[in-house]
């Protein structure tokens, strides 16, 4: 970076993106090529984009302003709000918020974003159905539950909910083996890898491939850990304040869930998860402490052997946990 650098805050919506800069101000375009070309020659080589990642609306600007050699960076939605907050910023328009996005630019350190290889991209689609079809299917057994304890609603919609219900689950299981295809066509040593770890299923392995981009956006397991929402956050402040120490939640709740349920395999049949949480209910913790420690230490052993590239050890010994 340096002095001639000009930051570019984005602000993008479904229809359009408001883009501001020092010299420029403020200016709209249409989220679409048309709109992406007159924003191309409207900035040089000296210009920095700096944009919020807001679900799929970011994607097709940030692919094509990197394919034409410009500076990209996207930053996670969190941070921009907290930023935000952080300079007791009032207003909440699109113009303001590309103007903050332009500041943060300025004010903190980037990384330069690059597009995730096109399997990654496709498998994340395939997944984002996937998990709209899981809604889909508990709706609809809780409906089936509710109608199954009533004297009425039986019959003919129960049998259509039926049916519904084992349509969903042959076209989940037909999306789940078309991402497993693309995870075996690209990525066969390590799915095969995280697979080995015992507690690590087929589908969780699959996740977690696909929500890391094969582990190459993260930089430790400590991180990974923040990202699916299973770090600790305690809440303590002089001697008054005590709260209890939980996790945040905040990340993926379905690459959560799964790796809850791969707890109680890994408790048994994982003998590093299984000496820890023995350890931690020995000590009188609580069992679901432990198995929220359990929880990160498959994190860390799939990070571990994504980076290093080795195989699962069962005899491995490493720093307590």
């Amino acid at each position: 970076m340096n002095k001639s650098t000009i930051f570019v805050g984005i602000d993008i919506s479904k229809d359009v993106f408001d883009v501001y800069d020092s010299e420029s101000g403020h200016l709209q375009y249409s989220n679409d090529e048309k709109g992406f070309k007159l924003f191309q020659r409207s900035i040089t080589a000296d210009h920095w984009c700096v944009m919020e990642a807001t679900g799929c609306y970011h994607q097709q600007l940030a692919i094509y302003l990197f394919d034409n050699g410009l500076r990209v960076s996207v930053i996670n939605p969190l941070i921009i709000k907290r930023f935000i907050q952080m300079k007791l910023n009032q207003v909440k328009t699109d113009k303001s918020d590309a103007k903050m996005i332009c500041r943060y630019g300025k004010e903190q350190a980037l990384d330069l974003w690059s597009p995730e290889p096109g399997y990654i991209v496709e498998s994340k689609t395939l997944q984002g159905v996937v998990r709209l079809y899981f809604k889909q299917r508990t709706a609809l057994k809780n409906t089936l539950h509710a109608m199954s304890t009533s004297k009425r609603g039986k019959g003919m919609l129960m049998r259509s909910i039926v049916r519904q219900l084992k349509s969903l689950d042959k076209e989940i299981k037909l999306l789940e083996t078309e991402i497993e295809k693309l995870i075996r066509a690209n990525e066969q040593e390590l799915y095969t890898r995280l697979n080995a770890i015992p507690g690590v299923g087929r589908k969780t392995a699959m996740l977690l491939i696909v929500c890391t981009n094969g582990f190459r956006d993260f930089e430790s397991s400590r991180q990974l850990s923040s990202y699916f929402g299973l770090a600790p956050n305690e809440r303590s402040s002089g001697s008054s304040v005590r709260g209890k120490s939980r996790i945040s939640k905040m990340g993926d709740s379905l690459v959560r869930n799964h790796l809850f349920l791969c707890n109680f395999t890994a408790c048994v049949h994982n003998p590093q998860c299984k000496a820890l949480y023995d350890r931690i209910v020995l000590k009188g913790k609580s069992k679901k402490l432990a198995l929220i420690a359990v929880c990160n230490k498959l994190i860390k052993q799939a990070y571990g052997i994504a980076k290093s590239g080795l195989d699962y050890d069962r005899n491995y010994v490493g720093r307590s946990s």
